[in-house]
């Protein structure tokens, strides 16, 4: 068989596999993404494997380099990187994105043994811009909203004990509108 009929063989099995499983997500049909662990799991992670044009006989490419990854230090992810490069070298020639998804679900611990959640520093920055910005826009409306006692006495007149206009004060007045055809009179 050709790499590409092996290639086909090898993606119908992996849809028929992991078709209703949201760990496995096809992005086209020589590239995959599979997570390792449940969603809200710090020790998760995201695989992303492509294929060559020539795999199974040559090695399919492996990332973590996606954003779901972004917690996970350097150092983890090239041990990851390093023991799943062992597992390809080991399967070369036959199909195995299966064989590798399987083996990293049962080896998540000993591969995210050494794991320390990393904060970056921008996550931190824009967490804190977030923060500055949200003060800033809610004391923006707090001076947009400051009222004449006049016009304080005109809204306390127009609303309910609640603070709230009643049903269908901005309402036209629909019999004004028949009397008049809709034109303005002079």
């Amino acid at each position: 068989m050709s790499a590409n009929e092996d290639q086909e063989m090898e993606l119908e099995a992996l849809r028929s596999i992991y078709e209703g499983d949201d760990c496995f997500k096809e992005l086209s049909p020589v590239s995959f993404q599979f997570r390792i662990g449940e969603l809200h799991d710090s020790k998760s992670f995201l695989l992303e494997v492509s294929w060559p044009e020539t795999y199974p006989e040559s090695a399919p490419q492996i990332s973590l380099d996606a954003f779901f990854n972004k917690n996970i230090s350097v150092d983890t992810k090239r041990y990851i990187l390093l023991k799943m490069g062992e597992q390809v070298d080991a399967n070369l020639g036959t199909a195995m994105m299966y064989t590798l998804f399987e083996w990293a679900k049962e080896n998540q611990e000993t591969l995210m043994e050494n794991h320390q959640p990393v904060t970056s520093a921008v996550t931190l920055v824009s967490n804190s811009d977030i923060m500055n910005n949200s003060t800033s826009v809610s004391k923006k409306k707090e001076k947009k909203e400051q009222l004449t006692k006049a016009q304080k006495r005109k809204l306390i007149g127009r609303t309910d004990n609640k603070g709230e206009l009643p049903r269908g004060w901005n309402w036209v007045d629909v019999i004004k509108l028949s009397k008049t055809g809709g034109k303005e009179e002079d």
